[in-house]
């Protein structure tokens, strides 16, 4: 399991369990390095979003293991899960979820700030994530003056501030149109190149084609594990 960055193990995730059980996920079995990018896809009601959710140590499983890193984190209480989410994931959805009344740099600044991370120091990283997402001009400048892309970029520079190995983006350009969508797929694309492993949840065959490898998915199973192009070491 230690050659795994991720690495789950019959994962069943089951409602309502009995005569009119659901299962959202049905005995799935996924491995990811780490460095790589992943695209999981599946139309609505498919199971992504249950995935992404274990992925993300936001819910547990019915059944089934999950090795985070060689760690069991089933095994975990709330507190280490917590800790987990805060120091090896950066989130990143679909709504930007940005603090109207806060600018760039403060959006990107505030979870640093529920980490403890001194003044100085927080600012010195949420300034660093802004010049990689390329918002060093927009620092200053509140959500509802910025575009969605930019909005979005903000958010990407929230989720990478504090350098989680993993990053986690559920339907990342489904507020945007094609041009922001494309920037924002761009800024996804260089965390890669920079080292990240990233897992992209979507529904959309041309947003997937921006991973390197596709992970279908289908009644809660995967129906498809496909390397679209071997990863730059």
């Amino acid at each position: 399991m230690d050659s795994y960055l991720i690495d789950l193990r019959n994962i069943y995730k089951i409602y309502n369990a009995g005569e009119n059980e659901v299962r959202a996920l049905d005995g799935v079995d996924l491995q990811i390095a780490a460095g790589e990018f992943v695209a999981i896809v599946g139309q609505s009601g498919s199971g992504k979003s249950t995935l992404m959710n274990i992925l993300g140590c936001l819910d547990g499983p019915t059944s089934g293991e999950y090795y985070l890193n060689g760690n069991d984190v089933f095994h975990l209480n709330d507190g280490a899960l917590s800790d987990i989410r805060n120091r090896q994931i950066g989130f990143i959805f679909q709504g930007f979820n940005l603090i109207s009344s806060l600018n760039a740099l403060e959006n990107v600044e505030l979870p640093l700030i529920y980490r403890g991370i001194e003044k100085t120091e927080r600012r010195r990283m949420a300034t660093d994530a802004l010049r990689q997402v390329g918002l060093q001009n927009r620092m200053h400048h509140r959500p509802a003056q910025m575009s969605g892309g930019q909005q979005q970029r903000v958010a990407i520079a929230r989720a990478i501030a504090a350098r989680p190995p993993i990053i986690m983006a559920d339907e990342p350009t489904g507020n945007l149109d094609s041009a922001s969508g494309a920037e924002v797929l761009s800024a996804i694309t260089s965390l890669n190149q920079a080292g990240h492993t990233i897992i992209l949840i979507t529904h959309d065959n041309g947003i997937a084609q921006s991973a390197k490898r596709t992970v279908r998915i289908h009644d809660g199973r995967i129906e498809e594990d496909r390397v679209l192009r071997e990863a730059v070491s």
